[in-house]
């Protein structure tokens, strides 16, 4: 065998996440998000991330969310491929997805992954809706199906997985996707402030990181609505970054390599007797 099969690439992919507070107007949106993925392809990364409900939002979830719902062939999809194909960057953002059910017209929480080329590779619709603390996402929003197959896709040579806010809480979302071969799970987010929230927010995903061995990038919304502290987090649950509450865009380098050593110094996966299945 030759002896380089098995050698694990030693560069890394810059991973951004970028936080901001989105507002009731797409368009501002767009021109927010614009100025962020500059940012980040011009630093060097090749994937951004960003919050859940990016491309609008208005507070407490209302009939606005049907008002500012659209496909994935509508205006804000279209502008995010044409940014990342312009910026030469993976973008992952979440956005209201428009639902084309007759019944139920509750539109979907859906992150897309774009590749670099502005291909949508990956569609995730949020299958934990936000049902707690006094708040009911379900009563405006419709859940993703379980059923459906893992989103996962490559991006800048990373197998990336999505998953959405609410989900953290629910472990075996990530390990479904780590099943599935995730090095990099990304959480587009609008973590909502409140008494302890910030400290579950920090700790969920350093967990979420650590008991799956992989890298995991969360992008929050700014206060005073959401926590913010948009993070990556290493396979070893190193904070490699922590954004504070500053609106902007923060780099992480990212290495196969470190993934791959650290699941071999812990088999965990190899040795865990439980498997993960819809119920």
């Amino acid at each position: 065998m030759d002896a380089t099969d098995d050698v694990v690439p030693t560069t890394g992919v810059f991973v951004a996440v970028a936080q901001f507070g989105p507002g009731p107007n797409p368009a501002d949106n767009v021109d927010a998000i614009r100025e962020l993925v500059e940012a980040a392809s011009e630093n060097g990364a090749k994937i951004v991330v960003l919050p859940e409900y990016s491309s609008s939002f208005c507070g407490a979830l209302g009939d606005w969310v049907n008002t500012f719902a659209e496909p994935l062939t509508g205006p804000f999809v279209t502008a995010m491929r044409a940014l990342a194909a312009e910026c030469d960057i993976a973008v992952i953002v979440g956005l209201l997805e428009a639902s084309d059910d007759a019944e139920d017209t509750r539109p979907f929480n859906t992150v897309v992954a774009i590749n670099a080329s502005g291909d949508i590779m990956a569609r995730y619709r949020k299958v934990h809706l936000f049902d707690a603390y006094g708040s009911m996402e379900s009563d405006w929003i419709a859940p993703g199906d379980p059923e459906e197959a893992p989103e996962l896709c490559e991006l800048a040579g990373l197998v990336v997985g999505l998953q959405t806010c609410y989900d953290l809480r629910f472990p075996e979302v990530t390990r479904r996707l780590v099943d599935a071969g995730a090095e990099l799970v990304a959480i587009p987010s609008e973590w909502l402030a409140g008494p302890k929230k910030a400290h579950h927010w920090v700790a969920l995903i350093a967990a979420r990181a650590i008991e799956n061995l992989v890298f995991v990038a969360a992008a929050d919304q700014i206060a005073p609505v959401a926590v913010g502290m948009s993070r990556v987090i290493s396979p070893l649950g190193e904070t490699l970054i922590d954004m504070g509450q500053t609106a902007g865009i923060a780099m992480a380098e990212v290495f196969i390599e470190a993934l791959v050593d650290a699941r071999q110094a812990n088999p965990a996966l190899e040795l865990r007797r439980y498997g993960v299945s819809p119920l």
